[in-house]
């Protein structure tokens, strides 16, 4: 665009932007766009706080940008310019501590509790309304300010002895003054910026994007002076908000259920717009973290996730006519707990305890007529290797254990090799000649010699490394001893040393072995899923972003793993989202491998934190807990109350110092864990003092609302979204807004 030459239109522009795009004004829900210079972002639209206390940006453009300041004046300082940098404008900050020692729904309660404290103390007592707290609406009484922690703790022991029980420390940064410049650089030329400068970043055309440190983003960016040094924001639709925040809080690559990630739309969506304005005192709607919600750009968005957000377009959830506080957590553990538990406030009647399990789950169970004993010689088992290799079509179909404990012949070994070799589309001549007896030595020739390793052997295996890997086996000599030295190396052959002796052949289960952990090597043939269901007779899975549908063979091979340990079965009863690998041929399974979760019908079982064990020492604990109260030296820790999910609401730290009651979420914090469902087991040293304290856990955040893993299991039993998200948010509906 051409830089405006009529000081009227530039004034109007001015007023333009500040009162339509900038100002503070309420959302409007609608198809119509905000128009910039030639760049227009849909509505509704959304600003996110990408960067806060920096003073070193690095913005890119895919296919050039246009740079406005606004300010007193209004001023096109470049023109399709590739990429630039800002450094400088960080003022010196400082610290100071204030006391929150009360909390409140509404301002009136909040000062008659700070009206009744001033009765007792001193101090300054103001009242002050939190923006970044979840829940909002709430009203803070702060006691302060003190110049170091130190002070604040000590103030917190005078609290006690009047009564007031939960005083929190809170870090506030001051200004002490003096800032540094900030500059511009671009086109390989500083620019000198003015204390109160304000930066627009617009791409050249709608299909350009920016990039902020390396980070691609949709919309503009802008940047403005403040006295934390300079404020990075992202302005861009709402919907386009969404398609990174989705998959940022619930992976399409782990948790890949349609259903599950449309209610994390819609409850990203109601969080979203519920705290519009959260930070408007610096310029923006949200953070990009986890205390707002998890924003990464361009970089995570995906098709799932980003189908998710179209069918869900202007959905929200309402209680009453309202807009909920969607809140949600990542593994519940089992049950959620009341808001009121761990937020404090009042209670939300729909943000109640909720037990998570689905009522109407569907069990699906998986059969096969082929019977499996265990082949196992000399203390190995070759079970798994051989049913792997039949199912490839590398070894004849061949049931009878005995059949693969007797000795190999040279034609049936060479055969296998051909099929394996035919299996990864490679020739099938490179066999050397004059093999002699089928023992460990001529296989490791055999190996060699059929998968072209020779020139491994030649530049990759050292003399002396076959010194070390042969002490053992002298009697092994000639062509063969650097062939079994460079496959023990390999862990083809056992670690301890060759298949057998020398002088004795080897069994059809030890060249099955080391033939299936050579043809491992070299390609993986396993497919990798989660179990969805089964639908007309075809097991469907869940493979990356794809769903698929494979017939079932009746002879498949199916196996259990449980703990890490495979073991065959004739009958597997499947809930849905277990973990699988399989094998197949011509379109059908041959062999199915399934991971199954903890026996549980718990509908977040799947998560990686659904169970959790943390053990710290005493110290440890005690400098932490020391930073928030003055406990002295740590004596114990009680559990003295629980919610209605079991987890721990009130917590009894006793110390040397004085004994205190932390609630709801601050005992996360304060323990550093990562819920608050958990059970204490103590050491004790010599002396019979605690030494460390072992906690074993369930569920990862503060439990309360959605469930995500949670979500995704009803999603994977077949609930749609809408069921999930009235589940968990109690009596409420889905509202369409835009």
């Amino acid at each position: 665009m051409k830089r405006i030459a009529i000081k009227q239109i530039r004034y109007f522009v001015v007023a333009f932007i500040v009162l339509f795009f900038f100002g503070g004004r309420p959302i409007e829900f609608g198809e119509e766009t905000v128009f910039f210079h030639g760049y227009l972002i849909p509505k509704p639209v959304i600003k996110i706080g990408l960067a806060v206390d920096t003073s070193d940006i690095h913005i890119r453009s895919s296919s050039g940008m246009k740079v406005y300041e606004v300010g007193k004046d209004y001023e096109l300082i470049a023109d399709d310019v590739g990429e630039l940098r800002i450094k400088g404008r960080k003022e010196k900050l400082s610290e100071k501590f204030v006391l929150l020692v009360g909390q409140a729904k509404d301002r009136e309660e909040a000062e008659q509790i700070a009206r009744d404290l001033k009765t007792k103390i001193n101090n300054a007592i103001y009242v002050e309304e939190d923006p970044e707290f979840r829940l909002n609406g709430l009203f803070l009484v702060k006691v302060g300010d003190f110049l170091t922690r130190g002070d604040a703790l000590n103030f917190i022991t005078t609290l006690t002895s009047l009564g007031v029980r939960d005083a929190w420390i809170l870090r506030e940064e001051v200004v002490q003054g003096g800032s540094k410049p900030l500059w511009l650089m671009i086109n390989d030329a500083l620019r000198n910026l003015g204390d109160e400068a304000y930066l627009y970043f617009i791409p050249s055309n709608p299909q350009s994007y920016l990039s902020l440190n390396s980070r691609p983003y949709r919309g503009i960016i802008t940047l403005k002076a403040t006295y934390r040094g300079v404020v990075v924001v992202n302005i861009l639709n709402l919907e386009d908000y969404l398609k990174s925040v989705v998959p940022g809080e619930l992976s399409p690559s782990s948790f890949g259920e349609l259903e599950a990630l449309k209610a994390q739309a819609v409850a990203a969506r109601t969080y979203a717009i519920k705290n519009l304005g959260q930070y408007k005192d610096k310029g923006f709607d949200i953070l990009d973290t986890p205390q707002s919600q998890v924003y990464s750009g361009m970089g995570v968005e995906s098709p799932l996730s980003n189908r998710a957000v179209e069918e869900t377009r202007g959905q929200v959830s309402v209680y009453g006519g309202h807009l909920i506080d969607a809140l949600y957590t990542s593994t519940c553990g089992g049950r959620t707990e009341d808001s009121d538990k761990i937020f404090g406030g009042q209670p939300l009647p729909y943000l109640k305890s909720t037990d998570c399990i689905y009522d109407r789950p569907t069990e699906w169970t998986l059969v096969t007529k082929l019977p499996t004993l265990p082949v196992r010689l000399r203390g190995a088992d070759f079970s798994q290797p051989i049913a792997a290799l039949i199912s490839l079509d590398v070894l004849p179909s061949e049931a009878d254990p005995a059949f693969w404990t007797q000795e190999a012949n040279l034609e049936e070994a060479i055969n296998w090799l051909k099929n394996a070799l035919a299996l990864l589309g490679r020739k099938q001549d490179n066999f050397p000649p004059e093999i002699g007896p089928l023992n460990s030595a001529n296989w490791a020739r055999l190996l060699v010699g059929a998968f072209q390793w020779q020139d491994r052997i030649d530049n990759l295996l050292l003399p002396s490394e076959v010194e070390f890997l042969m002490k053992d086996f002298p009697q092994i000599k000639g062509p063969g001893r650097n062939a079994v030295a460079y496959l023990i190396q390999a862990g083809i052959f056992p670690a301890g040393g060759p298949v057998g002796r020398l002088d004795r052949s080897l069994t059809r289960g030890e060249l099955a072995s080391s033939l299936y952990k050579s043809i491992s090597s070299i390609k993986d043939f396993y497919h990798h899923g989660i179990f969805r269901g089964v639908i007309k007779g075809k097991v469907e899975f869940g493979e990356e972003f794809e769903r698929r549908q494979v017939l079932l063979s009746p002879q498949a091979f199916l196996l259990r793993n449980l703990d890490g340990l495979d073991s065959f079965a004739t009958r597997l009863s499947l809930l849905g989202g277990e973990e699988m690998r399989w094998l197949e041929r011509d379109d059908t399974i041959r062999l199915l491998d399934v991971t199954f979760p903890p026996d549980t019908n718990i509908l977040d079982r799947s998560s990686k934190l659904h169970r959790w064990h943390a053990r710290k020492s005493r110290e440890e604990l005690e400098a932490k807990i020391s930073q928030y109260y003055p406990i002295g030296q740590l004596v114990d820790l009680v559990e003295h109350k629980r919610g209605a999910s079991h987890r721990v609401i009130q917590l009894l730290v006793k110390g040397t110092g004085g004994q205190f009651l932390v609630e709801g979420l601050k005992i996360r914090w304060v323990l550093g864990l990562k819920d608050t469902l958990f059970v204490i087991d103590r050491e004790r040293d010599e002396e019979g003092k605690i030494s460390h304290f072992t906690f074993s856990g369930r569920g990862w955040g503060h439990g309360v609302g959605l469930c995500q893993v949670g979500a995704f299991g009803m999603a994977q039993a077949g609930a749609k979204y809408e069921e999930i998200l009235k589940k968990y948010y109690h009596g409420t509906k889905i509202d369409k807004i835009y």
